[in-house]
């Protein structure tokens, strides 16, 4: 009878409308939660609420915000039919997980371990919000943006083991991944693991055993190899966009850089949809090129015979033109004295941002006229 009931106390959060009042039916903000779910789905509002609630910090919440939560959700169901409609046609076999593993996998592998050590380190103090952060950002990102669009390639091959080896371990990477996420978001994902393979019946996410942390796996090089291509790869996709290059569009790229090997190169131009990338540290500016600087590297992406020069140039004559009025037209308004000291403080502070973000935009709109030249 003299026992401790229980050694820790976890006081959640209150939940408060975006005005910061309490919600209660007095004053009609208080959203009915089966409306809620109805609309978003369940685990979109129990992820969402978790993922809004610093710890010591009260929640914000409108119902509207559930469209996170319910993204989120939808980015698992895609990667998970992904893989699942792969697996009709290949086979996935178990003996083959640890087969064929090139440097993708080696990231994402380190990248799990990683992630799981930080994962329970969150949940062993209680940092609940911490956690949702780690694993959307490994899902999201690490997972759904990057590796699955990386094994592609191997998966469409001609090579029946090598498909086999990708796809089985990409599934259990996946079944793992589903299993931090279940304590967040129990529907979704005891409903995909049901679907990866055969289960026993009565068998359940919730009662499988945890994924433990292999330390050995975790590849710090691999990891700076591949922010090295992510990099480059956002940087070419930015130039893309800034000139009006369809992304189906096949480019050149020279790479001024001594730090990126060969695997490295494959990729860049698998993910990038790039023709012929040449990297060294001799390489030299071509005329009328794009480029970016990713800390130690430069990028040049000729654009004679990708885009129509002169209509690109006049475009961007337009826009810098449009984009000059619209600027004059608000520093006119905050050179006005009487606009500054009558106007509320956040409506004049919503006029200098704005000022701000179209001096950014009108630098590189010229910067970009400029390298066409």
């Amino acid at each position: 009878m003299k026992d401790i009931p229980f050694s820790h106390v976890y006081f959640t959060s209150v939940i408060r409308d975006l005005q910061g009042r309490k919600m209660s039916k007095s004053l009609g903000n208080s959203p009915d939660p089966l409306d809620v779910i109805k609309e978003f789905g369940a685990d979109a509002l129990r992820f969402t609420v978790l993922y809004l609630a610093p710890l010591g910090q009260d929640v914000l919440f409108s119902a509207d915000k559930c469209v996170f939560g319910r993204n989120f959700a939808n980015k698992i169901w895609n990667a998970g039919r992904f893989l699942l409609m792969n697996a009709e046609n290949i086979k996935v076999d178990e003996r083959l997980k640890d087969a064929h593993i090139d440097f993708a996998d080696e990231w994402i592998i380190s990248r799990f371990n990683e992630t799981l050590v930080e994962f329970n380190n969150a949940m062993d103090s209680f940092e609940i919000n911490n956690a949702t952060k780690i694993i959307y950002s490994f899902v999201w990102n690490d997972f759904c943006d990057w590796y699955v669009e990386m094994i592609k390639n191997r998966l469409y091959a001609d090579n029946e083991e090598i498909k086999s080896a990708v796809l089985t371990r990409a599934l259990s990477i996946f079944e793992n991944m589903l299993k931090m996420v279940h304590p967040f978001m129990p529907f979704v994902t005891e409903e995909i693991w049901q679907l990866t393979k055969e289960r026993k019946d009565g068998e359940s996410i919730s009662t499988s055993e945890f994924p433990k942390v292999k330390k050995e796996l975790i590849n710090p090089q691999a990891d700076k190899d591949m922010e090295v291509v992510e990099n480059i790869v956002t940087a070419i996709r930015n130039i893309r966009g800034e000139m009006n290059i369809p992304p189906s569009k096949k480019i050149n790229v020279l790479l001024k850089t001594s730090e990126v090997s060969e695997r490295q190169v494959d990729y860049i131009k698998k993910i990038a949809r790039v023709e012929d990338l040449r990297a060294g540290e001799n390489m030299v500016k071509p005329k009328a090129s794009a480029s970016a600087v990713v800390k130690s590297s430069e990028i040049y992406i000729p654009l004679e015979g990708v885009i129509d020069l002169d209509v690109e140039r006049q475009r961007l004559q337009k826009e810098i033109t449009r984009l000059e009025g619209s600027l004059a037209g608000i520093e006119k308004k905050l050179s006005n004295e009487k606009f500054v000291s009558g106007a509320p403080a956040d409506v004049v502070e919503k006029e200098r941002t704005k000022q701000r973000d179209w001096q950014e935009k009108l630098r590189k709109l010229k910067e970009i006229l400029d390298s066409l030249s």
